[in-house]
């Protein structure tokens, strides 16, 4: 599957969007991907996770024990890969602010991981949740994700495979240019909320 196949998936999906938009990160940007509408269709979930896992060497693939996803965007994409690999898939969860693993969910002890995101920006949250799964006993050998915003900059401390890489640019709220501090900013997720750009740009 090439950059644009992926894409066309998402376009077909109506996930990928244009406007004003503040990342999980705090940064903001002029696009969004929104993989939740993309994943909503279970094939269309199994065709860009089967191709993921083909992007992962086969040598590596063979020594993952187990697919950790954090919650919740990467839940639906960990699971499908979890399937692409024949291997279990479980999540990680932060209630208090730290990711954990809960729901009865174990790992053995050195168990080979694959950590699997929706979508990687600066790499922090992906970092957070591998320091969980270390605690857990887990060792994290490699991460992927449907996409890479941040264009092969994310420091993932693990190979990274990515299905495509964008060069979306990102900007810090103190320095947004002119033409995206006018629209006002919208932070996608489970919960719509519409910035205006004042509320944005602060």
């Amino acid at each position: 599957m090439t950059d644009d196949d992926v894409l066309a998936e998402f376009r077909a999906a109506g996930a990928l969007l244009e406007g004003h938009f503040i990342l999980s990160s705090g940064l903001h940007s002029p696009r969004y991907l929104q993989c939740a509408r993309v994943l909503m269709d279970p094939e269309r979930a199994s065709r860009l996770a089967s191709a993921l896992a083909a992007r992962i060497p086969r040598e590596l693939r063979s020594q993952i024990g187990i697919v950790v996803s954090p919650a919740m965007g990467g839940v639906i994409i960990g699971h499908e890969m979890g399937r692409a690999l024949g291997v279990e898939a479980i999540f990680v969860e932060r209630p208090t602010g730290r990711f954990e693993l809960r729901r009865g969910f174990r790992l053995n002890e050195g168990q080979k991981v694959l950590l699997v995101e929706d979508v990687v920006t600066t790499g922090l949250s992906s970092r957070e949740a591998m320091q969980a799964v270390a605690e857990a006993g887990g060792e994290v050998i490699a991460a992927a994700s449907l996409i890479d915003r941040s264009a092969g900059a994310a420091d993932m401390g693990v190979p990274f495979f990515p299905l495509v890489a964008l060069n979306v640019p990102s900007y810090d709220p103190a320095e947004l240019p002119p033409e995206l501090a006018a629209i006002p900013a919208e932070k996608p997720g489970s919960r719509k909320h519409v910035l205006s750009a004042a509320e944005g740009a602060a």
